[in-house]
């Protein structure tokens, strides 16, 4: 693990961003389309692009906090259904 942590660390940071930035955005653009499209796992690979892009990105990472804080708010009762 560390010897990955290392190579990812001695590339250059617009390298590192912009391998980030196509890995992330894929993972949303590909849970964005699942919403229309017959798929499970709609919103995990939307929130893995976050985490993805919050390796790089500030602004990622407030996006993924703020997630977090609205996830925590949702209560699974609602959600089911009464016979």
């Amino acid at each position: 693990m560390m010897m990955w942590r290392k190579l990812w660390k001695a590339l250059p940071k617009s390298v590192r961003q912009t391998i980030v930035l196509v890995i992330g955005f894929t993972l949303i653009l590909l849970g964005a389309a699942l919403v229309v499209l017959p798929g499970p796992f709609t919103m995990s690979l939307v929130i893995l692009g976050l985490v993805v892009l919050a390796v790089e990105f500030t602004w990622a990472e407030l996006l993924l906090n703020k997630a977090k804080q609205q996830a925590k708010k949702v209560d699974p009762r609602k959600f089911r259904r009464r016979p």
